[in-house]
Protein backbone atom coordinates (compact mmCIF):
# COMPACT_ATOMS: atom_id res chain seq x y z
CA UNK A 1 0.00 0.00 0.00
CA UNK A 2 1.03 3.49 -0.24
CA UNK A 3 2.18 5.17 2.35
CA UNK A 4 -0.89 8.03 3.56
CA UNK A 5 0.68 11.57 3.08
CA UNK A 6 -0.20 14.51 4.39
CA UNK A 7 1.95 16.89 1.69
CA UNK A 8 0.19 19.95 2.06
CA UNK A 9 1.04 22.74 -0.93
CA UNK A 10 -0.93 26.21 -0.94
CA UNK A 11 -1.16 28.12 -4.31
CA UNK A 12 -2.89 31.07 -5.25
CA UNK A 13 -5.97 30.03 -7.00
CA UNK A 14 -8.17 27.64 -8.09
CA UNK A 15 -8.77 28.22 -11.47
CA UNK A 16 -12.51 28.07 -13.15
CA UNK A 17 -15.16 27.94 -11.07
CA UNK A 18 -13.73 29.24 -7.80
CA UNK A 19 -11.25 31.58 -6.87
CA UNK A 20 -8.94 31.70 -3.89
CA UNK A 21 -9.76 34.86 -2.19
CA UNK A 22 -7.90 37.03 0.56
CA UNK A 23 -9.96 37.36 3.72
CA UNK A 24 -10.13 39.62 6.76
CA UNK A 25 -9.87 37.31 9.53
CA UNK A 26 -11.04 37.55 12.66
CA UNK A 27 -8.87 34.22 13.91
CA UNK A 28 -5.73 33.92 12.02
CA UNK A 29 -3.71 35.56 9.04
CA UNK A 30 -4.27 35.30 5.38
CA UNK A 31 -1.32 33.15 4.41
CA UNK A 32 -2.59 29.60 4.61
CA UNK A 33 -6.29 30.38 4.75
CA UNK A 34 -8.77 30.38 1.38
CA UNK A 35 -12.27 30.59 0.67
CA UNK A 36 -14.18 28.86 -1.75
CA UNK A 37 -17.41 29.19 -3.41
CA UNK A 38 -20.56 26.96 -4.11
CA UNK A 39 -21.98 26.81 -7.86
CA UNK A 40 -25.57 26.93 -8.86
CA UNK A 41 -26.95 24.49 -10.44
CA UNK A 42 -28.80 26.67 -12.80
CA UNK A 43 -31.47 23.68 -13.85
CA UNK A 44 -32.23 22.68 -10.17
CA UNK A 45 -36.15 22.45 -9.03
CA UNK A 46 -35.99 21.50 -5.57
CA UNK A 47 -38.52 18.34 -4.62
CA UNK A 48 -38.97 17.73 -1.29
CA UNK A 49 -40.42 13.97 -0.45
CA UNK A 50 -36.93 13.05 -2.57
CA UNK A 51 -35.05 15.10 -0.24
CA UNK A 52 -36.44 13.58 2.71
CA UNK A 53 -36.29 10.55 1.39
CA UNK A 54 -32.47 11.24 0.66
CA UNK A 55 -32.28 11.87 4.60
CA UNK A 56 -34.00 8.71 5.95
CA UNK A 57 -31.52 6.99 3.82
CA UNK A 58 -27.98 8.24 4.44
CA UNK A 59 -28.58 7.61 7.82
CA UNK A 60 -30.45 4.09 7.82
CA UNK A 61 -33.86 5.05 8.42
CA UNK A 62 -37.11 2.97 7.52
CA UNK A 63 -38.97 5.56 5.04
CA UNK A 64 -42.51 5.29 5.75
CA UNK A 65 -44.54 3.56 2.61
CA UNK A 66 -46.05 6.83 1.20
CA UNK A 67 -43.05 8.47 0.92
CA UNK A 68 -41.89 5.31 -0.83
CA UNK A 69 -44.49 5.13 -3.35
CA UNK A 70 -43.60 9.09 -4.14
CA UNK A 71 -40.31 8.65 -4.61
CA UNK A 72 -40.51 5.81 -6.59
CA UNK A 73 -42.68 6.68 -8.58
CA UNK A 74 -40.37 10.30 -9.54
CA UNK A 75 -37.33 8.23 -9.61
CA UNK A 76 -39.39 5.94 -12.49
CA UNK A 77 -40.36 8.84 -14.46
CA UNK A 78 -37.16 10.14 -14.39
CA UNK A 79 -35.31 7.28 -15.38
CA UNK A 80 -38.03 6.38 -18.36
CA UNK A 81 -36.84 9.96 -19.53
CA UNK A 82 -33.55 9.02 -19.38
CA UNK A 83 -33.48 5.49 -21.33
CA UNK A 84 -35.62 7.92 -23.98
CA UNK A 85 -32.99 10.05 -24.41
CA UNK A 86 -35.25 13.12 -23.43
CA UNK A 87 -33.49 13.61 -20.06
CA UNK A 88 -31.20 16.13 -20.83
CA UNK A 89 -33.84 18.51 -22.49
CA UNK A 90 -35.62 18.08 -19.40
CA UNK A 91 -34.90 20.54 -15.92
CA UNK A 92 -33.24 17.99 -13.31
CA UNK A 93 -35.98 17.63 -10.71
CA UNK A 94 -33.86 16.40 -7.74
CA UNK A 95 -30.10 17.77 -7.78
CA UNK A 96 -28.23 19.06 -4.70
CA UNK A 97 -28.81 22.74 -5.32
CA UNK A 98 -25.53 23.73 -4.70
CA UNK A 99 -22.01 22.07 -5.26
CA UNK A 100 -18.32 23.02 -5.03
CA UNK A 101 -15.82 22.77 -7.61
CA UNK A 102 -12.80 20.48 -6.56
CA UNK A 103 -9.47 19.54 -8.65
CA UNK A 104 -8.10 16.20 -8.81
CA UNK A 105 -4.97 14.93 -10.29
CA UNK A 106 -2.38 16.60 -11.94
CA UNK A 107 -3.06 18.51 -14.27
CA UNK A 108 -6.22 19.16 -12.57
CA UNK A 109 -9.46 17.49 -13.17
CA UNK A 110 -12.53 19.34 -12.33
CA UNK A 111 -15.15 17.96 -10.33
CA UNK A 112 -18.40 19.36 -8.82
CA UNK A 113 -19.10 17.81 -5.27
CA UNK A 114 -21.13 17.75 -2.90
CA UNK A 115 -19.35 19.53 0.63
CA UNK A 116 -20.80 16.82 3.36
CA UNK A 117 -20.04 17.55 7.04
CA UNK A 118 -21.91 14.24 7.72
CA UNK A 119 -19.55 11.46 5.94
CA UNK A 120 -15.96 11.36 6.28
CA UNK A 121 -15.57 9.92 2.48
CA UNK A 122 -14.24 11.61 -0.58
CA UNK A 123 -16.04 9.82 -3.35
CA UNK A 124 -16.48 10.63 -7.21
CA UNK A 125 -17.54 9.10 -10.11
CA UNK A 126 -14.86 8.07 -12.52
CA UNK A 127 -13.76 5.94 -15.45
CA UNK A 128 -14.38 2.75 -13.21
CA UNK A 129 -18.37 3.81 -12.99
CA UNK A 130 -20.34 1.29 -15.32
CA UNK A 131 -21.83 3.64 -18.25
CA UNK A 132 -25.63 2.84 -17.03
CA UNK A 133 -24.62 4.80 -13.74
CA UNK A 134 -23.04 7.80 -15.29
CA UNK A 135 -26.08 10.76 -16.11
CA UNK A 136 -24.12 13.34 -17.67
CA UNK A 137 -21.70 13.39 -14.35
CA UNK A 138 -18.00 14.12 -15.13
CA UNK A 139 -15.32 11.73 -14.22
CA UNK A 140 -11.97 11.31 -12.28
CA UNK A 141 -9.60 9.54 -14.90
CA UNK A 142 -7.07 8.23 -12.66
CA UNK A 143 -5.05 6.99 -15.64
CA UNK A 144 -4.97 11.13 -17.20
CA UNK A 145 -3.00 11.85 -13.72
CA UNK A 146 0.24 11.85 -13.40
CA UNK A 147 0.31 11.58 -9.97
CA UNK A 148 -2.88 9.02 -9.08
CA UNK A 149 -1.38 5.94 -7.54
CA UNK A 150 -3.74 2.60 -6.88
CA UNK A 151 -3.76 1.64 -3.46
CA UNK A 152 -3.34 -2.22 -3.49
CA UNK A 153 -6.26 -4.18 -2.04
CA UNK A 154 -8.44 -1.10 -0.56
CA UNK A 155 -11.70 -0.85 -1.21
CA UNK A 156 -14.89 1.63 0.40
CA UNK A 157 -18.21 0.96 0.42
CA UNK A 158 -21.35 2.80 1.92
CA UNK A 159 -24.78 1.19 2.61
CA UNK A 160 -28.23 3.50 2.39
CA UNK A 161 -31.44 2.71 4.48
CA UNK A 162 -33.09 1.65 1.20
CA UNK A 163 -30.50 -1.29 0.47
CA UNK A 164 -28.95 0.26 -2.00
CA UNK A 165 -24.82 1.48 -2.01
CA UNK A 166 -21.81 2.88 -3.58
CA UNK A 167 -18.41 1.42 -3.82
CA UNK A 168 -15.10 0.55 -5.37
CA UNK A 169 -11.43 1.02 -5.02
CA UNK A 170 -9.48 3.80 -4.06
CA UNK A 171 -6.34 6.06 -5.53
CA UNK A 172 -4.05 8.34 -3.63
CA UNK A 173 -3.89 11.59 -6.02
CA UNK A 174 -3.74 15.28 -5.36
CA UNK A 175 -6.89 17.27 -4.21
CA UNK A 176 -7.13 20.64 -4.68
CA UNK A 177 -9.83 22.78 -2.88
CA UNK A 178 -9.46 26.77 -2.99
CA UNK A 179 -6.20 27.15 -3.51
CA UNK A 180 -5.11 23.94 -1.34
CA UNK A 181 -3.60 20.92 -2.23
CA UNK A 182 -3.37 17.92 -0.23
CA UNK A 183 -1.01 15.02 -1.78
CA UNK A 184 -1.75 11.41 -1.14
CA UNK A 185 -5.51 11.98 -0.69
CA UNK A 186 -7.70 9.00 -0.44
CA UNK A 187 -9.90 9.43 -3.85
CA UNK A 188 -12.89 7.03 -3.56
CA UNK A 189 -13.46 5.49 -7.04
CA UNK A 190 -16.97 4.50 -7.77
CA UNK A 191 -17.37 1.16 -9.88
CA UNK A 192 -21.04 0.68 -8.40
CA UNK A 193 -23.15 3.49 -7.40
CA UNK A 194 -26.55 3.67 -5.88
CA UNK A 195 -29.65 5.25 -7.57
CA UNK A 196 -29.84 8.17 -5.87
CA UNK A 197 -26.54 9.44 -6.95
CA UNK A 198 -27.09 8.25 -10.58
CA UNK A 199 -30.41 10.57 -11.06
CA UNK A 200 -27.98 13.38 -9.97
CA UNK A 201 -26.42 14.19 -13.16
CA UNK A 202 -24.81 17.85 -11.99
CA UNK A 203 -23.50 15.94 -8.88
CA UNK A 204 -19.87 14.22 -9.33
CA UNK A 205 -19.16 13.06 -5.71
CA UNK A 206 -18.80 13.90 -2.32
CA UNK A 207 -15.80 15.29 -0.31
CA UNK A 208 -16.79 14.39 3.23
CA UNK A 209 -16.14 17.16 6.21
CA UNK A 210 -16.91 14.61 9.48
CA UNK A 211 -14.55 13.38 11.44
CA UNK A 212 -11.73 10.23 9.69
CA UNK A 213 -13.39 7.49 12.13
CA UNK A 214 -16.19 7.78 10.06
CA UNK A 215 -14.22 6.37 6.61
CA UNK A 216 -15.05 3.55 5.05
CA UNK A 217 -12.23 2.39 3.23
CA UNK A 218 -10.60 -0.65 4.17
CA UNK A 219 -8.32 -2.08 5.43
CA UNK A 220 -7.58 0.80 7.01
CA UNK A 221 -8.79 3.78 7.08
CA UNK A 222 -8.49 7.19 5.46
CA UNK A 223 -8.38 10.53 6.45
CA UNK A 224 -10.73 13.26 5.35
CA UNK A 225 -8.88 15.95 3.02
CA UNK A 226 -9.33 18.36 5.74
CA UNK A 227 -7.46 16.39 8.37
CA UNK A 228 -4.91 15.96 5.97
CA UNK A 229 -4.61 19.55 5.59
CA UNK A 230 -5.22 20.98 8.68
CA UNK A 231 -1.98 21.35 10.47
CA UNK A 232 -0.62 23.51 7.47
CA UNK A 233 -3.60 25.68 7.83
CA UNK A 234 -3.61 29.17 10.11
CA UNK A 235 -6.65 27.86 12.25
CA UNK A 236 -7.53 24.24 12.36
CA UNK A 237 -11.16 25.03 11.91
CA UNK A 238 -13.47 25.42 8.58
CA UNK A 239 -16.46 27.68 8.20
CA UNK A 240 -20.31 27.19 6.65
CA UNK A 241 -22.09 30.72 5.70
CA UNK A 242 -24.61 28.85 3.27
CA UNK A 243 -27.13 31.28 1.76
CA UNK A 244 -30.94 30.89 1.21
CA UNK A 245 -31.46 30.34 -2.41
CA UNK A 246 -27.97 31.58 -3.90
CA UNK A 247 -24.76 30.20 -3.43
CA UNK A 248 -22.50 30.20 -0.02
CA UNK A 249 -18.95 29.78 0.71
CA UNK A 250 -16.70 27.62 2.58
CA UNK A 251 -13.33 29.32 4.82
CA UNK A 252 -10.30 26.89 6.11
CA UNK A 253 -7.74 27.78 8.52
CA UNK A 254 -9.41 31.42 8.77
CA UNK A 255 -12.90 32.96 10.95
CA UNK A 256 -13.96 36.02 8.81
CA UNK A 257 -15.41 38.47 10.65
CA UNK A 258 -17.52 40.32 8.20
CA UNK A 259 -19.69 37.22 7.61
CA UNK A 260 -21.42 37.27 11.41
CA UNK A 261 -22.81 39.84 13.43
CA UNK A 262 -22.00 39.74 17.20
CA UNK A 263 -20.18 37.39 18.72
CA UNK A 264 -19.43 33.31 18.19
CA UNK A 265 -20.86 30.92 20.80
CA UNK A 266 -19.02 27.98 21.24
CA UNK A 267 -20.30 24.65 22.36
CA UNK A 268 -18.79 20.86 22.54
CA UNK A 269 -19.12 18.27 20.10
CA UNK A 270 -19.66 14.87 20.52
CA UNK A 271 -17.87 12.85 17.70
CA UNK A 272 -17.72 9.61 19.21
CA UNK A 273 -19.95 8.52 16.21
CA UNK A 274 -17.67 10.82 14.06
CA UNK A 275 -20.08 12.96 13.60
CA UNK A 276 -20.40 17.07 14.41
CA UNK A 277 -23.12 16.37 17.12
CA UNK A 278 -24.02 18.94 19.73
CA UNK A 279 -27.06 19.77 22.01
CA UNK A 280 -29.30 22.84 21.06
CA UNK A 281 -32.41 24.16 22.89
CA UNK A 282 -35.82 24.32 20.74
CA UNK A 283 -38.84 25.47 22.97
CA UNK A 284 -37.39 24.20 25.80
CA UNK A 285 -36.37 21.39 24.33
CA UNK A 286 -33.02 19.57 24.09
CA UNK A 287 -32.60 18.36 20.62
CA UNK A 288 -29.22 16.28 19.87
CA UNK A 289 -28.55 16.11 16.69
CA UNK A 290 -25.59 16.84 13.95
CA UNK A 291 -24.87 20.02 11.94
CA UNK A 292 -25.04 18.36 8.49
CA UNK A 293 -24.33 20.82 4.84
CA UNK A 294 -24.81 17.36 3.10
CA UNK A 295 -28.50 17.54 3.94
CA UNK A 296 -30.94 19.69 2.51
CA UNK A 297 -33.91 19.48 5.08
CA UNK A 298 -33.85 19.90 9.28
CA UNK A 299 -35.09 16.79 10.81
CA UNK A 300 -36.60 17.11 14.19
CA UNK A 301 -38.13 15.29 16.73
CA UNK A 302 -41.95 14.72 16.44
CA UNK A 303 -42.91 16.98 19.32
CA UNK A 304 -41.13 19.95 18.24
CA UNK A 305 -42.29 19.46 14.49
CA UNK A 306 -45.63 18.87 15.54
CA UNK A 307 -45.90 22.07 17.51
CA UNK A 308 -44.51 24.49 14.67
CA UNK A 309 -46.65 23.34 12.30
CA UNK A 310 -49.92 23.68 14.62
CA UNK A 311 -49.42 27.14 14.42
CA UNK A 312 -49.61 26.88 10.68
CA UNK A 313 -53.15 27.05 9.32
CA UNK A 314 -53.86 24.02 6.77
CA UNK A 315 -50.63 21.83 7.96
CA UNK A 316 -50.87 18.44 7.96
CA UNK A 317 -48.91 15.18 7.83
CA UNK A 318 -49.56 13.68 4.38
CA UNK A 319 -48.88 9.77 4.46
CA UNK A 320 -48.79 10.02 0.68
CA UNK A 321 -46.08 13.02 0.42
CA UNK A 322 -44.24 11.18 3.51
CA UNK A 323 -43.86 14.34 5.04
CA UNK A 324 -45.39 17.95 6.39
CA UNK A 325 -47.06 19.77 3.76
CA UNK A 326 -49.11 23.26 3.72
CA UNK A 327 -51.20 25.78 1.74
CA UNK A 328 -48.25 27.37 -0.24
CA UNK A 329 -49.62 30.76 0.82
CA UNK A 330 -49.75 30.18 4.04
CA UNK A 331 -47.76 32.77 6.28
CA UNK A 332 -45.37 30.27 8.30
CA UNK A 333 -43.96 31.16 11.85
CA UNK A 334 -39.65 31.46 12.04
CA UNK A 335 -38.57 28.77 14.71
CA UNK A 336 -35.22 29.53 16.62
CA UNK A 337 -32.68 26.88 18.05
CA UNK A 338 -30.37 27.43 20.69
CA UNK A 339 -26.83 26.36 20.55
CA UNK A 340 -25.30 27.79 23.81
CA UNK A 341 -25.29 31.30 24.18
CA UNK A 342 -26.60 31.82 20.60
CA UNK A 343 -30.10 32.40 19.10
CA UNK A 344 -30.10 30.96 15.72
CA UNK A 345 -33.54 32.05 14.13
CA UNK A 346 -34.82 30.32 10.83
CA UNK A 347 -36.77 32.68 8.84
CA UNK A 348 -40.46 31.06 7.76
CA UNK A 349 -39.31 31.15 4.55
CA UNK A 350 -36.78 29.14 4.72
CA UNK A 351 -39.21 26.40 5.69
CA UNK A 352 -41.56 26.82 2.54
CA UNK A 353 -38.81 24.42 0.79
CA UNK A 354 -40.69 23.57 -2.72
CA UNK A 355 -44.45 22.66 -4.50
CA UNK A 356 -45.52 19.23 -3.33
CA UNK A 357 -47.30 18.73 -5.88
CA UNK A 358 -48.01 20.20 -9.65
CA UNK A 359 -50.72 22.32 -8.84
CA UNK A 360 -48.68 24.40 -6.80
CA UNK A 361 -51.37 25.01 -3.90
CA UNK A 362 -49.64 22.65 -1.54
CA UNK A 363 -45.48 23.19 -0.42
CA UNK A 364 -43.78 20.75 1.67
CA UNK A 365 -41.75 21.76 4.62
CA UNK A 366 -38.13 22.03 4.83
CA UNK A 367 -39.10 21.13 8.54
CA UNK A 368 -39.72 17.39 8.87
CA UNK A 369 -39.44 14.63 11.47
CA UNK A 370 -36.51 12.92 11.86
CA UNK A 371 -37.92 9.37 12.39
CA UNK A 372 -36.18 6.17 13.29
CA UNK A 373 -32.73 7.98 12.99
CA UNK A 374 -31.86 8.37 16.53
CA UNK A 375 -30.48 11.64 16.16
CA UNK A 376 -31.77 15.25 14.66
CA UNK A 377 -30.57 16.76 11.54
CA UNK A 378 -29.71 20.41 11.48
CA UNK A 379 -29.56 20.45 7.15
CA UNK A 380 -29.08 23.39 5.30
CA UNK A 381 -32.70 24.95 6.14
CA UNK A 382 -31.16 25.81 9.92
CA UNK A 383 -27.34 25.97 8.94
CA UNK A 384 -28.72 28.89 6.38
CA UNK A 385 -30.12 30.85 9.18
CA UNK A 386 -26.61 31.15 10.35
CA UNK A 387 -22.78 31.29 10.45
CA UNK A 388 -21.04 28.02 11.21
CA UNK A 389 -17.40 27.24 12.54
CA UNK A 390 -16.53 23.56 12.59
CA UNK A 391 -13.63 24.11 14.94
CA UNK A 392 -10.79 21.76 15.93
CA UNK A 393 -8.08 23.93 17.49
CA UNK A 394 -9.27 23.78 21.11
CA UNK A 395 -7.78 19.76 21.58
CA UNK A 396 -11.20 19.16 21.58
CA UNK A 397 -14.19 19.83 18.84
CA UNK A 398 -16.73 22.22 18.82
CA UNK A 399 -18.94 24.24 17.07
CA UNK A 400 -19.78 27.67 17.01
CA UNK A 401 -22.61 29.53 16.04
CA UNK A 402 -23.18 33.17 15.01
CA UNK A 403 -25.61 35.09 13.94
CA UNK A 404 -25.65 36.97 10.68
CA UNK A 405 -27.48 39.48 8.00
CA UNK A 406 -29.66 37.44 6.40
CA UNK A 407 -30.65 40.43 4.24
CA UNK A 408 -27.48 40.40 2.33
CA UNK A 409 -28.68 36.35 0.79
CA UNK A 410 -32.52 38.29 -0.04
CA UNK A 411 -30.99 40.84 -1.94
CA UNK A 412 -28.13 38.55 -3.96
CA UNK A 413 -31.47 36.13 -4.08
CA UNK A 414 -33.40 38.66 -6.56
CA UNK A 415 -30.13 39.05 -9.03
CA UNK A 416 -29.54 34.96 -9.28
CA UNK A 417 -33.50 34.19 -9.61
CA UNK A 418 -33.42 36.77 -12.39
CA UNK A 419 -30.07 34.93 -14.13
CA UNK A 420 -30.86 31.34 -12.89
CA UNK A 421 -34.92 31.05 -12.93
CA UNK A 422 -35.50 29.32 -9.88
Amino acid sequence: MVAQSTAVVFTAALAGLATATPLRSKVGNTKNAFSVNQVPNASFKPHGPYQLAKAYNKYGARMPEGLQRTVAKYSAAKKAKRDSGSAKASPEEYDIQYLTPVKIGTPGQTLNLDFDSGSSDLWVFSTDTPDDSVNGQAQYDPDSSSTAEKVDGAEWSISYGDGSASSGSVYHDVVEVGGVSVKGQAVESASKVSDQFAQDSNNDGLLGLAFSTLNTVTPKAEKTWFDNAVENLDVAAWTADLKYHTAGTYDFGVIDDSKYTGKISYVDVDNSDGFWSFDADINGETVTGIADTGTTLALFPDTVVEAYYKDVEGAELDEQQGGWVFPCDAKLPDLTFKPGDAEITIPGKYINYAPADESGESCFGGIQPDGQIGLSIYGDIALKAAFVVFDQSEGSPRLGWAAKDLEKSNSTLLMTRGRYGY
